[in-house]
């Protein structure tokens, strides 16, 4: 999707989509941004949406999805739009490290690089002692399961796919329940990485093992009234993501989560383990999104530690996960100002 092309010398600015979206989820920001007098794009990223039918399988190292592979994409694509340099890229939930890592990286092509939802920690650290969450979180009563290595089974795709409520009403039911109209979002800091801090966190994070991804959000489904008076995702916007889901499965979506589970895909990153975002950089989330703090300690350390040109953080108020869809007004404003700030 594009807005604001004129010629090559426009500012280039890229948005960078999360899971389970595409680039359809940057609809309300792209005008507006090209009316400040940028080219803005936002691609569907590998294995989404419109892109080539990479990988909509199954497999049990998918090493083609590595994320420094999403890096190279995402360079290319600059040089195939006729630019040189990304004024700034944007990233979303999965977009986020993706743009994290675009401006570590190739610092001499992402000028600047606004991180979205999720914070961006730099290269992981191997920690075995990490394996034990799991028969922690299963001793717990009653047992639970963490959802990024729950997203790496086999059966994840169809679970959701083939839900027994259907397509639309689990995309509708998971939006939901991560949005700032569900009344279970008030987030706060856990104190550490530990089954009994991590089951605080809602059951879209912290599963029933007993349940799939499906029926855990079938219970929130919310009512007529509610879908009606949803102005962020109408049902015709939700039956563009059914659309394009139907066609493409979430599997090539759901490799991506390899990256952050499989300690082959983390040891590939270890050479940048000392390397900082040098280049100006942002959070933006929305004020009632878990996934600020999912991860103890992350988002401080990527304004302390990572970012070494930070330039703030924003939580928006009333805004959950989706914040550039539930308030893209306000999402606007602070990416259009930290633009011409910097």
């Amino acid at each position: 999707m594009e807005a604001g092309f004129q010629d090559s010398k426009r500012p280039l600015v890229l948005l960078l989509h999360g899971f389970p979206e595409l680039a359809y989820s940057w609809r309300k920001i792209l005008a507006p941004l090209a009316e400040q007098g940028f080219h803005v794009v936002a691609p569907d990223l590998r294995g989404y949406g419109r892109t080539v039918t990479l990988m909509h399988k199954y497999e049990d190292n998918p090493s083609d999805f590595y994320i420094l592979n999403f890096v190279e994409d995402i360079t290319q694509l600059t040089f195939a739009l006729g630019h040189n340099t990304v004024k700034t890229v944007a990233g979303h939930d999965f977009g986020s490290p993706v743009a994290g890592w675009c401006a570590l990286t190739r610092p001499d092509v992402f000028s600047s690089v606004v991180l979205m939802s999720a914070p961006f920690t730099g290269a992981p650290k191997i920690e075995r002692s990490k394996n034990k969450i799991h028969k922690d979180l299963l001793a717990l009563i009653p047992p639970r399961k963490h959802y990024q290595w729950y997203y790496t089974e086999r059966g994840a795709n169809n679970d959701m796919l083939k839900s027994k409520q259907g397509l639309k009403a689990f995309l509708r039911a998971y939006y939901h329940m991560k949005s700032g109209d569900w009344e279970g979002n008030e987030p706060y800091q856990l104190s550490d990485w530990n089954a009994s801090q991590l089951s605080q966190l809602p059951r879209y994070y912290i599963m029933d093992a007993s349940k799939t991804m499906a029926e855990t959000v079938a219970s929130e489904m919310p009512s007529e009234k509610e879908i009606q008076e949803c102005k962020w995702l109408t049902d015709i916007e939700l039956d563009f993501y059914v659309k394009e889901y139907s066609r493409s499965s979430f599997q090539g979506g759901l490799n991506c989560y390899w990256n952050t589970t499989k300690s082959s895909f983390i040891e590939r990153l270890l050479e940048y383990k000392n390397h900082q975002i040098k280049v100006p950089s942002a959070f933006i989330a929305g004020k009632m999104d878990w996934g600020v703090f999912q991860v103890p300690g992350a988002l401080k350390k990527m304004e302390k530690e990572i970012c070494s040109s930070f330039l703030g953080t924003t939580l928006i108020a009333g805004a959950g996960h989706w914040v550039q869809q539930e308030n893209p007004k306000e999402v606007i404003r602070l990416i259009g100002e930290f633009i011409k700030n910097h």
